[in-house]
């Protein structure tokens, strides 16, 4: 008999995610479509911001919305947590790379460093990198699968598209860093050579560089005509009695 032989287990537990990267619901891209139609009627013009983007995410997928000071478990469903991103893009569909607005990374908070840009660059990356790798592993702490999904949105949010990535930790091995001609830090992936980050000493936010995969969602919508104000506070019922005023300077 081996000694060293690893036992047979008859049961593993195994960590199912939501569902499979990229593999949104069969009901999401209608569901989204209805969700942006109706903010565009409602508000009258393109304005979609992160926090809305979070809220018809988590609607869409039947989700939790549970705004984060993180940022990378504002929607939270079972043991899956997603942060999320939106950035414009003249055409979504053909968008190829997205920088994400990643947080403040800030050296002199978090290591009390001075900010010096003749310092070694790949000390000050090592330290970014060290930041970011931290907030993940609080979050990974709480959920066993983390993703990012991303909207790439056009102007007038008549075309987006969609699609998620696991959010990691970074290998510092992995990158060179270096001071740009604008005094920012850059990332650089050894392998590729393709730039894959970039920290702002002043104000020290941290921009993640990422590829937009094959496998992402595109839809179009019909441009839907903005909802009349008197028409909607008439089909409410609104009368002035809704109005209480409680002090008058004037």
């Amino acid at each position: 008999m081996e000694q060293d032989k690893s036992p047979k287990l008859r049961t593993v537990n195994k960590s199912v995610s939501a569902f499979p990267l990229n593999e949104f619901p069969k009901d999401f891209p209608f569901l989204l479509g209805k969700e942006l139609i109706y903010l565009l009627a409602s508000k009258g013009k393109p304005d979609l911001e992160g926090s809305d983007w979070e809220n018809i995410f988590a609607n869409c997928i039947g989700a939790d919305w549970k705004p984060s000071n993180v940022g990378l478990d504002d929607v939270v469903m079972g043991n899956t947590a997603w942060g999320a991103k939106t950035v414009k893009a003249t055409r979504p569909s053909t968008q190829k790379k997205v920088r994400l607005i990643s947080g403040r990374n800030s050296l002199v908070y978090s290591f009390d460093e001075s900010l010096d840009t003749k310092a070694d660059p790949n000390l000050f990356g090592r330290l970014v990198l060290d930041i970011w790798n931290e907030r993940v592993s609080a979050v990974r702490e709480k959920f066993k699968h983390l993703r990012t999904v991303v909207l790439i949105k056009s102007n007038d949010l008549s075309e987006v598209s969609v699609f998620e990535f696991e959010t990691i930790r970074y290998d510092h091995e992995l990158y060179n860093w270096e001071w740009n001609k604008n005094k920012n830090l850059i990332g650089i992936d050894k392998k590729t050579g393709e730039h894959r980050f970039t920290w702002q000493p002043h104000g020290s936010q941290f921009t993640i560089l990422e590829e937009v995969p094959a496998k992402s969602l595109t839809i179009r919508i019909k441009q839907p005509e903005t909802l009349d104000k008197e028409q909607v506070l008439e089909a409410l019922g609104f009368d002035k009695s809704w109005i209480t005023v409680i002090k008058n300077n004037g």
